[in-house]
């Protein structure tokens, strides 16, 4: 079939039909299965196959916590029902309509087919789907006890003729017109093998292109969820299986191959934006990260099903709320290890985190004489709320310096380290230059020199796994919108004697256990320090940003944005007149530079014009970038949505604007 719909592409991305599984796969009584349907009516009809409204569909129902059911054509489901299936070799399951079966030996490229036109595996996959479409529709709760009816929800055919869930009390609207449209089309995908953009040889000869492919079984790991492993035994599914336990507090390791980029890509719908009329480029994820579809439509749903004021009532929307909310603590407290969800607050984002500590712990425990120590990569936030602490109390500010590539000098750090010394604080991953610090030994050394910890999470957070109990820092600060969530959320991580030991900061409520005119009793951490009505429905969105990084897995997100880096970094080094600032050897994302006879508005300008966002300015770090004679920077940085062909397109601008050096 030929869709005549004006948004697909002219290369056929069968990946493109995924969402075509939610046709026979959409729980009863659901609002969008109307919609759907109307989709599916009007290819039967015309022949043009709606996929916006059809990835639309998929995303909203995603969001609303219905799992994306397995990677097949609708318009063959019926067929497999008629069709019994042979037994044949088994094939894993994946979130996209490519599914590899076979890996050509002694080359890059793969065959890649549906299991939608191999009739040996569609009947599992049937079997399967209609199972799990039971279990979310009305009337199935009361199977649980119904042993007689249990094996309904089993993948027994004799349960799957339409009509045979009748007596069971289980209302499933339109499936008879679903199965007749299903029975009665007779239109059909291509059946011809595809190559899939994203699987396969890459347009470049790096080494890092590797990265850029799906993994060594050929799979992509789709944005939404994970794909699951073939089991030595029948066909396994992703949303059959029980979740990976979590043991001792630690996130198992991701255990997927590397994700296909485009379909990453597909979860990001301001991706889809053009700017000048090219193509947008996001190559500006170091001030923020744009946001998956699952995310907008959490916080979007949150407020249409769940919105309310949080823990001070007995209603069921305050209920909803309230497990809304506390879930996505739940969330951030596994995402980073921390011990216990009381060690999580919720505040507006790094730079209000760090003003929290600084006002709270410092203010109780710097005196005059006292020493805070700070590197020279820091970010504006993460030293204008300490000088404010020294000009209060009469304590000193002291300085790490950073050797020429821009990282931290450990044996001047260590001269610094004094008795005098109260709290160290420093960032993760430079904003301005990409340096990654090596945080865990800093931080054992200001240990042993008696002093306290805060570890500047934000630009970190995206980037690498955070097991804040291996790193042992005092307080870890970040922010939602640096890791693909919400703006006007963030979080600060602290030990549990230390915020005990801390006092409150804003009074109000929710902070509080009892108030009289002659004193106030306070709630016990994080609550003491999240006074009034708290951001609920961003914090929401963080929890499912950080879901959204664990199903894809921060591994394989590491691996592959270092792929990139380094990509651009070859490509960027042989620009006549171009400056990289910060070469740090461990680095993550950034890629700052100037241009010989450009400001960087000019560049940036020019990049624009191009539909390319990049940051021109200081960055608000302006003594690191004076540390390397600059007062600003382009500050590219990339994301694991960004692709290669997407650094070639910034390249061919700058070695344009390099050929015309003024």
């Amino acid at each position: 079939m030929t869709t005549s719909n004006p948004n697909t592409h002219q290369a056929l991305d069968l990946a493109s039909f995924e969402p075509e599984a939610i046709l026979a796969s959409l729980p009863g009584e659901h609002p969008k299965m109307t919609a759907a349907l109307g989709v599916g009516r009007e290819w039967e009809q015309t022949g043009a196959l709606d996929i916006d409204t059809l990835n639309q569909l998929a995303n909203e129902l995603y969001a609303e916590g219905f799992p994306a059911t397995a990677p097949f054509a609708a318009a063959q489901f019926a067929q497999s029902l008629a069709t019994p299936a042979q037994a044949q070799a088994k094939v894993p399951a994946t979130d996209s309509l490519t599914t590899q079966v076979g890996v050509l030996t002694g080359g890059n490229s793969r065959d890649i087919t549906s299991p939608s036109f191999a009739q040996s595996f569609v009947q599992p996959v049937l079997l399967e789907s209609q199972a799990q479409q039971l279990t979310h529709a009305p009337g199935t709760e009361t199977l649980a006890s119904d042993h007689t009816h249990l094996d309904v929800l089993h993948t027994d055919p004799a349960y799957l003729v339409p009509g045979q869930f009748a007596d069971l009390g289980i209302d499933i609207p339109y499936q008879q017109e679903l199965n007749r449209w299903l029975g009665q089309s007779n239109t059909s995908l291509p059946s011809t093998q595809a190559h899939v953009p994203g699987i396969g040889s890459p347009s470049h000869a790096s080494p890092g292109h590797e990265s850029s492919r799906a993994g060594s079984a050929g799979l992509g790991t789709l944005g939404n969820v994970p794909p699951a492993k073939a089991s030595s035994g029948s066909q396994s599914f992703y949303f059959l299986q029980p979740q990976q336990p979590v043991l001792n507090g630690n996130l198992p390791g991701s255990a997927y191959p590397a994700f296909d980029v485009l379909s990453v890509r597909r979860d990001f719908p301001i991706l889809n934006e053009k700017v000048n009329g090219r193509p947008l480029v996001w190559f500006d994820n170091a001030a923020t990260t744009q946001k998956p579809q699952v995310v907008i439509d959490r916080v979007s749903y949150f407020y249409q099903h769940e919105n309310s004021n949080i823990h001070r009532a007995a209603h069921e929307l305050a209920a909803r709320a309230t497990d809304a909310y506390e879930d996505a603590r739940e969330t951030v407290r596994r995402f980073i290890n921390a011990p216990s969800v009381n060690q999580v607050i919720f505040v507006r984002g790094t730079t209000e985190g760090i003003n929290l500590v600084a006002k709270t712990w410092g203010k109780k425990h710097i005196s005059a004489g006292d020493e805070i120590v700070v590197s020279n990569l820091e970010h504006h936030a993460n030293i204008v709320p300490w000088q404010q602490l020294c000009q209060e109390t009469g304590a000193v500010l002291k300085v790490i310096p950073v050797d020429d590539s821009g990282q931290i000098l450990l044996e001047e750090y260590q001269r610094l380290l004094t008795p005098k010394t109260k709290l160290v604080s420093f960032t993760q991953v430079s904003n301005a230059l990409g340096t990654v610090t090596p945080a865990q030994e800093m931080i054992a050394m200001a240990h042993r020199a008696g002093a306290r910890v805060l570890l500047d999470g934000a630009q970190s957070i995206s980037h690498m796994r955070i097991d804040i109990q291996t790193l042992d820092a005092d307080f870890f600060v970040f922010s939602g919108h640096k890791i693909f969530g919400p703006t006007g959320i963030g979080v600060v991580y602290g030990k549990a004697d230390v915020l005990q030991d801390m006092p409150a900061w804003q009074g109000g409520g929710n902070m509080i256990q009892d108030v009289t005119f002659e004193k106030t009793v306070y709630h016990a951490a994080p609550a003491k320090f999240e006074a009034g009505t708290g951001n609920i429905a961003d914090a929401v969105g963080l929890g499912a940003a950080l879901k959204y990084v664990e199903r894809i897995g921060i591994e394989n997100i590491a691996n592959y944005e270092h792929a990139l880096l380094e990509y651009a970094t070859a490509a960027m080094c042989n620009i006549p007149h171009l400056r990289l600032i910060g070469t740090a050897k461990n680095k993550a994302s950034v890629l700052s530079f100037a241009l010989k006879g450009y400001q960087s508005e000019e560049v940036g300008a020019a990049l624009n014009e191009e539909g390319i966002a990049v940051r021109s300015g200081h960055h608000c770090a302006q003594p690191i970038l004076r540390r390397f004679g600059v007062e600003t920077t382009v500050r590219p940085s990339v994301a694991f949505y960004n692709t290669y062909d997407e650094i070639d397109r910034m390249i061919a601008v700058l070695q344009r604007l390099s050929a015309r050096h003024p």
